[in-house]
């Protein structure tokens, strides 16, 4: 069972940067493409940014091209996501998932096989 685990969230104001990590338990993560996703309360889930296996294709949401920034480490076991110019429109849970292939950087939930619990990103004006 892989697992897992959001961390760095929490209140920041508009302008701000902030920086999410993702830890994985098991080395499925190295293999595989990984994302994060965001969804506010009664919204679908939104794709924001995905990293191959390798990190060598990124691909990121139109609404934060430019401002968000997603990298992995080399064994795949830390992903990040360094987020600046902070809007109070990218208020949302955060999550991170593992992509059902090793070159996936798709935006759909349907490719990506496990997914974390969540951090929170409320940002004020």
């Amino acid at each position: 069972q892989v697992q897992l685990t959001e961390s760095g969230g929490g209140l920041v104001q508009a302008g701000d940067s902030l920086t999410l990590s993702c830890g994985c338990s098991r080395r499925t993560c190295s293999n595989n493409g990984m994302a994060w996703f965001r969804r506010a309360p009664g919204k679908e889930r939104e794709f924001v940014a995905a990293i191959s296996w390798n990190g060598g294709n990124t691909n990121y949401h139109e609404s934060v091209k430019g401002r968000f920034t997603i990298s992995r480490t080399y064994d795949g076991s830390t992903m990040r996501l360094q987020m600046d110019s902070l809007k109070p429109e990218d208020t949302d849970v955060y999550f991170c998932a593992v992509a059902l292939s090793a070159a996936g950087v798709g935006s759909s939930p349907s490719g990506y096989r496990y997914w974390g619990q969540g951090t929170q990103v409320p940002v004020s004006s």
